[in-house]
């Protein structure tokens, strides 16, 4: 919990708070900005770094008083506390970088407009103590609303304010005030503006008459802050960024302004109100033949499509010892091998059949801490069920629902301790299915473990990427506790990379470190009109929905798409976002280029889509997102496939029909194509050898070792977008590759 040391209100609606955040306070410099979110049920709120005091380890914010969730800051006293913040994110401003010599040779005005007047505050607090004068222009509506001009004018002498009304300094706008000092001789090298959007524009279109060149800070487009979401994403010069990781700040110049002002707005008339149904009648065809596959219990397509409770309700326990009977007990077990972690499978449904569920959840146990997130969400029928013998002439043994049987049995019943430590202690970073599998194994291994989460929340894609119809969150919160009960400890609001680095790990003691922190950055197509209002990423979707509750009424982030919604893409994903969007009251679609047979996603997932009425667009490759004179998406033209040859990926390669252009109505567009690394982690430590795709190179006979020495990675930070157990399994081989290590090393 992060307490507020100070609260001041600095106008009728702009507040000022210092809160007490030693991490952040320490790493924090001029540029960069921070997350808040008051409690449970509030939004994520981006504010940029007004002050620090590394002293009394303070950060400072000021904020306007808006909406809701501002209100809800506002109502906070001194002595309450923030539920999380975190930070410092995006980069520094540019000139920290530069040559102290050079810059005193240079003349800078700082713009600031309205609450943009914070930021503009640590970077000339950071030119006066580097012993630069700098010039400051202030802008407000009236003088009710200038800030900070105390502050301002102890660090300088040359503060000039304006205001709309003309109550104080000059009447008139930031530009007048510059055109009147460019006319007054005043020679400028760079201009610095912050403040609103609009604000920026004409700044920088009066700076590139005036030829000087323009730094801008886009922090008003954030919304997650580590890349994850797409939301902040922003044209500069024709070339896509993320404000929050490749920003905040910017060449004015380059900036596409209009479509970043249009990126602003929420499209609140179409907001569905959707009444969540609670009563899903249940449906289950019982099998009795015993060389039948059994068959879970399910809720009823059209009632459950307007309900979050989980769909696939497992099996009973006479039925798991039913289809247990089915297994082989293979002397070779094709299944094991085809397990990314290695289960010993006819192992512990082995001792089902005799049921004995407790010795077969002890069996379970030796070989994953995960086993009821597996048993949903694992694509079995690629792995251990695709490669089951019974399966050759009948339907193969349900291995997944059967492990989560004894997975969910484990949760209620499996008692686990830690093991004694042996004094050595081990960094992990991210606490998704590769970090959660490799801290469970060395806990077990007597390590001390550690695991730093960027999000308020732990799971990583388990939490933020699948909806609880499918993985519902208290199981696994539950999972996550049994792993606490190991003995591993778990730190939230740490961002590698910001917060802390991998570097500053092994300085501070770490014996090793593991990178599991994923593939964050959503992909998109590069199509014209991409970047329209109502096109997002399913990152930033689901993300609003399973991990900030935007589907709830008594929680504050709003997800407001439209009533038609077409996802681009078919892996699980998009069948998550197409699902959670129909539970929202939406009409949607499945846009995607390749035929039913080619489709990547889950074959289940597939078919509970379709059954809840999920319209699927095959063969149909987006070309454009169609846009009002707003900007708002009204469509997305389209054009028919046709499959050709074989690609590198043995799938056959689908070509356009020409003449085929045809568009679908809607007004929201989820753009499911997948995800790439970030470089929070990898730009920040040194030595770390990465690939083409930017994602870190393990070397040569190792599974996860790195080219720098005591640093492992697996997951999707060395795959690239994969599954949840192909993560698990690189997380278990990271837990024993780093226990080699340290074991050699002593």
């Amino acid at each position: 919990m992060f307490e507020i040391m100070k609260k001041e209100y600095l106008s009728e609606n702009i507040v000022l708070m210092d809160i007490k955040a030693p991490k952040l306070a320490k790493k924090a410099m001029p540029g960069q900005f921070l997350i808040v979110k008051v409690d449970e049920f509030a939004e994520r709120i981006p504010l940029t770094v007004c002050d620090y005091d590394r002293k009394y380890e303070t950060i400072t914010i000021i904020y306007q008083i808006v909406g809701k969730s501002t209100e809800d800051m506002a109502a906070l006293e001194v002595g309450d506390h923030f539920q999380d913040v975190v930070g410092p994110l995006g980069q520094m401003s540019e000139f920290i970088h530069e040559d102290i010599e050079e810059l005193k040779k240079q003349k800078l005005v700082f713009i600031a407009g309205g609450v943009g007047t914070a930021p503009v505050y640590p970077q000339v607090k950071w030119f006066a103590e580097q012993g630069i004068e700098v010039d400051v222009i202030i802008g407000a509506r009236s003088k009710d609303y200038v800030i900070l001009e105390d502050e301002f004018r102890a660090l300088t002498p040359n503060v000039y304010i304006c205001t709309d009304d003309g109550s104080q300094g000059l009447h008139g706008r930031v530009t007048d005030m510059l055109s009147k000092l460019v006319a007054e001789n005043k020679k400028y090298d760079h201009v610095v503006a912050i403040g609103p959007m609009i604000m920026m524009k004409f700044v920088a279109l009066l700076t590139k008459e005036l030829n000087i060149p323009t730094t801008v800070s886009l922090n008003p487009l954030m919304v997650d802050g580590t890349g994850m979401c797409g939301a902040c994403r922003v044209v500069i010069d024709n070339e896509v960024k993320f404000a929050c990781v490749d920003g905040p700040e910017f060449d004015g110049h380059k900036v596409d302004f209009d479509e970043a002002q249009n990126r602003l707005r929420l499209k609140k008339e179409n907001k569905l109100e959707h009444g969540e149904n609670k009563n899903c009648p249940i449906e289950h065809e019982e099998v009795t033949d015993p060389k039948k596959r059994a068959n879970p219990r399910m809720l009823e397509a059209t009632s459950r499509s307007k309900c979050f409770d989980e769909v696939n309700l497992g099996l009973t326990l006479d039925e798991a010892v039913r289809e247990a009977k089915r297994c082989l007990e293979c002397k070779n077990p094709r299944c094991v091998s085809a397990c990314p972690v290695g289960i010993d499978i006819p192992g512990f449904i082995g001792e089902l059949k005799d049921v004995e569920v407790g010795k077969s959840a002890e069996v379970l146990a030796k070989y994953t801490k995960l086993a009821s997130v597996c048993g949903r969400v694992c694509p079995q029928e690629k792995q251990c069920e695709g490669a089951c013998i019974v399966g050759i002439k009948n339907e193969p043994v349900a291995i997944g629902l059967l492990e989560r049987f004894v997975g969910d049995w484990s949760l209620n019943h499996l008692e686990v301790s830690s093991t004694p430590k042996n004094g050595k202690k081990v960094g992990v970073i991210g606490s998704g299915p590769a970090g959660l599998a490799a801290s469970a194994e060395l806990a077990t291994l007597g390590y001390e473990v550690d695991v730093f989460e960027s999000l308020h929340k732990l799971g990583g894609v388990l939490t933020y990427g699948i909806p609880g119809f499918r993985l519902p969150k208290d199981v696994v919160n539950s999972e996550i506790g049994r792993i606490q009960k190991l003995g591993v400890n778990f730190h939230t609001n740490i961002v590698v990379g910001k917060t802390t680095t991998v570097d500053e790990l092994l300085d501070e003691g770490y014996d090793a470190v593991f990178i599991g922190s994923g593939a964050g950055l959503p992909r998109f197509m590069g199509i014209p009109g991409e970047n329209s209002v109502g096109v997002l990423s399913a990152n930033e979707f689901l993300t609003r929905v399973n991990l900030m509750g935007g589907n709830k009424a008594d929680y504050h982030t709003p997800t407001t798409i439209g009533k038609k919604v077409a996802v681009v893409g078919a892996g699980n994903v998009s069948m998550d976002a197409a699902r959670v969007a129909k539970r929202l009251g939406a009409e949607a679609h499945i846009v995607y280029r390749r035929s039913e047979e080619e489709i990547p996603a889950r074959h289940e997932e597939v078919e509970h889509a379709m059954e809840e009425g999920i319209e699927f667009n095959l063969l149909t490759n987006p070309v454009e997102v169609i846009a009002d004179e707003t900007g708002q998406v009204t469509g997305l033209k389209c054009v028919k496939m046709e499959l050709g040859e074989a690609d590198e990926s043995g799938r056959r390669r689908p070509q356009a029909v020409e003449g085929s252009e045809f568009i679908i109505e809607a007004d929201t567009v989820i753009m499911s194509i997948g995800t790439m690394p970030n470089d929070l982690v990898t730009g920040t430590t040194k030595d770390l050898e990465l690939t083409r795709w930017n994602t870190i190179q393990t070397i040569e006979n190792k599974e996860t070792a790195t080219s720098r020495e005591g640093v492992f990675a697996g997951g999707d930070i060395v795959t690239g977008a994969a599954t949840v157990i192909l993560a698990m399994g690189a997380g278990k081989d990271a837990a024993h590759e780093i226990d080699e290590y340290i074991k050699g090393k002593n």
